[in-house]
């Protein structure tokens, strides 16, 4: 049976646009659609793949949170994985330690669909569409497969970035231990998306940014390697930027003595025909053109934001965005949008998933000890 190579070239690839770095091929050598293919570019099959995958403690499928074909093909990854060992669990990165008793409750048939958004505070905790999930869900439900929050909440990220491992006792951190030093690759590709950040605080937001990177990768291996601990197969859904080269999940991992893991990745080839960048994953699964099937793409106001005790706080905006036209600033605190009061970032993206192209977004804000209302306008759809 053939392995799978754990070789990997550590290089940035943070937001996973993806490095096609060989030649073009020709038509008659581009690889198929619909096919996997170890890391290196030879293909293997799905029976052989998956009975090797079952062997391992913990599987990482990496995904664009917002790309409907990604969610479909680990849906297709997990159903595959499950028919070959049925003791599995599935981990979550969408979701903080806290959100756990929902899950339960979710995989025990005790709530629907909004009440599971509702106890799980969804909108809050991730800023992406829940439907895009809902199949995944669903699956874990019908098939009885305990699901895993691997997350920690923003209030807790802040506490051990800004007092450190140390200021913050064990047991208000779940049990998580410091992480492994970032590798100064991975240390690069988070510089150069920390860059892409309207508003950014110079090398001092950096480092925080970094810190409370690895917060989350370290938060998310304890809890896959705590799962695996008993014998049982851990699939952790996660977001590509947190999987690839060995970097953050994978990485502390191996700290954590958990070495027998392997990371799977959905790519789409470019016009080029030519295979991914060395190292990026274990394996991975080549994906045909499914823009004309992906779900338009949300409205953006435009804007970096976080929590604030008055509502949102505006950490940036993007220069000729729908914020910028509507009057935003950095600073701004958003007390209310379309008469809603705006609590948590989350409160926010909700709304954001629901508006829809040419209307309008009634902003009540704050700004220095003063409210004031603003307009935000969407543009029409092009005919």
């Amino acid at each position: 049976m053939p392995r799978l190579d754990r070789t990997r070239r550590l290089a940035p690839c943070f937001a996973i646009a993806l490095a096609w770095l060989a030649p073009p091929a020709t038509a008659d050598e581009c690889p198929a659609t619909g096919q996997w293919y170890l890391d290196g570019g030879d293909p293997i099959s799905p029976d052989t793949l998956m009975t090797e995958l079952a062997e391992r403690q913990v599987v990482l499928l990496g995904e664009q949170h917002d790309r409907l074909a990604h969610h479909r093909w680990q849906l297709h990854t997990l159903a595959g994985l499950h028919a070959h060992r049925p003791r599995l669990v599935i981990g979550l990165e969408m979701l903080p330690r806290e959100a756990q008793p929902a899950l339960d409750a979710w995989v025990a048939g005790e709530l629907d669909e909004a009440g599971f958004l509702e106890a799980s505070r969804w909108h809050e905790a991730w800023g992406f569409d829940p439907t895009l999930y809902f199949p995944i869900l669903h699956f874990a439900r019908m098939q009885r497969i305990p699901l895993l929050a691997l997350n920690v909440g923003p209030a807790l990220r802040r506490r051990l970035v800004d007092e450190g491992w140390n200021g913050v006792p064990e047991n208000q951190r779940f049990g998580i231990t410091p992480p492994a030093a970032v590798p100064e690759a991975y240390r690069e590709s988070l510089a150069e998306e920390y860059g892409r950040h309207p508003g950014g605080d110079g090398d001092h937001g950096l480092a925080r940014f970094v810190d409370a990177q690895q917060v989350w990768d370290r938060a998310m291996a304890t809890a896959l390697a705590e799962a695996a601990e008993n014998g049982t197969l851990v699939v952790g859904l996660i977001g590509q930027g947190h999987l690839t080269h060995g970097h953050g999940v994978p990485h502390q991992l191996d700290d954590l003595g958990v070495d027998d893991h392997r990371t799977l990745l959905p790519v789409t080839p470019d016009d080029g025909c030519r295979p991914p960048e060395p190292g990026l994953a274990d394996a991975y699964y080549l994906l045909g053109d499914e823009s004309p099937h992906e779900p338009p793409e949300a409205l953006r106001l435009g804007v970096s934001i976080g929590a604030h005790p008055e509502g949102v706080a505006i950490h940036g905006v993007g220069p000729d965005s729908v914020a910028a036209e509507a009057g935003l600033r950095e600073g701004d605190v958003i007390v209310r949008a379309a008469g809603r009061p705006m609590a948590a970032p989350g409160d926010l993206t909700g709304l954001m998933q629901r508006m829809v192209p040419g209307t309008l977004l009634p902003l009540e804000i704050r700004r220095d000890g003063r409210e004031r209302e603003l307009l935000a306008r969407f543009p029409a759809p092009s005919p």
